[in-house]
């Protein structure tokens, strides 16, 4: 008779009942029965902390569980993970070290946290050998944290770029496909919920530049600064560059982009130009994906569902129950993800080289593209190919350039001096090639 080990009970305390809190709650609860099957552990909700416990939820949650007091989940003895999803700095760092020091393990899926405090936490989390779970802190249900941490832990990684930030990639769709301008793109995502009321972290860039700073210290091993990476964010793009893109074969996408390099890391959020026949062009609405190069294993995909209430909520609850297998086992906990990390140096953005796109507006006579060329020769900027477009009005018409790699700061100077000609109109508007 083979004989079967107790379920062990693990109890769970929950911090915030928002949008991916009310996912979390309803999975461990819908899928006791199968969690319990696959994992032989039996998870027990002890206590969920919200703002208004008056507050009619759904799903409906027992009044005598429910709390005001964050300091009600690291006191009770009995509770072994904490759960952090109030998003945000504060009080959302106060209480993880909490709950560090009172003996618990955290899962959180606080980007903002992680990536602007995330060596204070892990410090701490390793000074009480407890684990601290951040698989929903980017891209929602795809798996890339653990794919980076345990499935790539053999490679050395040399670059990534990321599509991370829903809002923004259903914008960018939006006005690619019907077309829309900004505006009118982010006010359909708004209307379908896939835009904030003010959506300014999204389209600015920042939300994307927390999960590049999470993705880079474990895809790199390093520390540095959040401040150190470059953002720029969708909210100036126009229409009409949309447009010109898909005339010349590329999609313009917000991408996060890390790349390691002799000299140092390159760590930049912002719109660029891909080929339309890069794995990432075709990553449309509110997915997600990432694209890794490793010396081992080659290009990696990862793709699928970035934001959302269950998505999100599935990547905590694995969290969970990674921790939980090791809390039964009384098995040690591994070091933490960013533990083993060392300071390395962030390239400012002059010092990055690219291929460019470059629209002028200029005034439509003799000898102005010929001045145009000649000032980006002058600083070193060499020419792949010359459009010009039927012009917008009588003032001007449109001319598009693109460039061979060339630095950055070379390209400030010569625009610079472009720039304060009498026949360009307005300011020349540049984005980033990568092929």
């Amino acid at each position: 008779m083979i004989k079967t080990s107790p379920i062990k009970t693990i109890h769970v305390g929950i911090l915030g009942l928002g949008t991916v809190g009310s996912g979390v709650y309803q999975i461990l609860k819908s899928h006791a029965k199968s969690i319990e099957e696959k994992s032989g552990l039996r998870f027990f909700i002890k206590k969920v902390c919200v703002k208004n416990p008056a507050k009619k939820r759904r799903p409906r949650v027992p009044r005598g569980i429910l709390t005001r007091r964050p300091s009600d989940l690291w006191k009770d003895p009995a509770i072994d993970i904490v759960v952090e999803l109030i998003g945000g700095i504060h009080p959302a760092k106060e209480t993880i070290l909490e709950a560090f020091r009172h003996g618990k393990h955290v899962v959180t899926a606080n980007k903002a946290l992680l990536a602007e405090e995330g060596r204070i936490l892990f410090q701490e989390a390793a000074a009480h050998h407890k684990k601290l779970g951040l698989e929903a802190s980017v891209c929602g249900g795809i798996p890339i944290i653990k794919s980076l941490t345990e499935g790539l832990a053999s490679n050395r990684i040399s670059h990534f770029l990321g599509i991370v930030n829903g809002t923004c990639n259903y914008i960018l769709s939006a006005m690619s496909d019907r077309p829309y301008a900004f505006g009118e793109a982010l006010k359909e995502a708004q209307g379908r919920g896939y835009a904030e009321s003010n959506p300014a972290l999204d389209i600015d860039g920042v939300d994307s530049a927390h999960k590049l700073a999470v993705l880079a210290r474990l895809a790199f091993g390093a520390e540095f600064p959040f401040r150190s990476i470059h953002v720029e964010g969708i909210r100036g793009l126009k229409a009409l560059d949309v447009a010109y893109a898909r005339e010349l074969g590329y999609v313009i996408k917000l991408l996060a982009i890390g790349k390691r390099l002799r000299n140092g890391l390159e760590l930049r959020v912002h719109p660029t130009m891909l080929p339309l026949d890069h794995p990432l062009s075709n990553v449309r609405g509110v997915y997600n994906a990432v694209f890794v190069h490793a010396d081992q294993a080659g290009d990696l995909l990862f793709y699928g569902r970035g934001a959302g209430m269950f998505p999100t909520a599935s990547a905590v609850v694995s969290d969970i129950i990674d921790i939980a297998k090791k809390i039964s086992q009384d098995a040690d906990v591994e070091p933490p993800a960013f533990s083993w990390v060392s300071r390395q140096k962030v390239l400012p953005i002059g010092n990055v080289v690219s291929q460019y796109y470059l629209r002028f507006q200029v005034a439509d006579k003799p000898g102005v593209l010929g001045r145009i060329a000649q000032s980006l020769g002058k600083h070193g900027i060499s020419i792949l190919s010359v459009h010009q477009k039927e012009p917008l009005s009588t003032r001007s018409v449109p001319v598009i350039i693109l460039t061979y790699e060339a630095q950055e700061k070379n390209l400030k100077s010569a625009l610079s001096e472009i720039n304060k000609a009498r026949d360009v109109r307005e300011k020349t508007v540049v984005m980033r090639v990568e092929r």
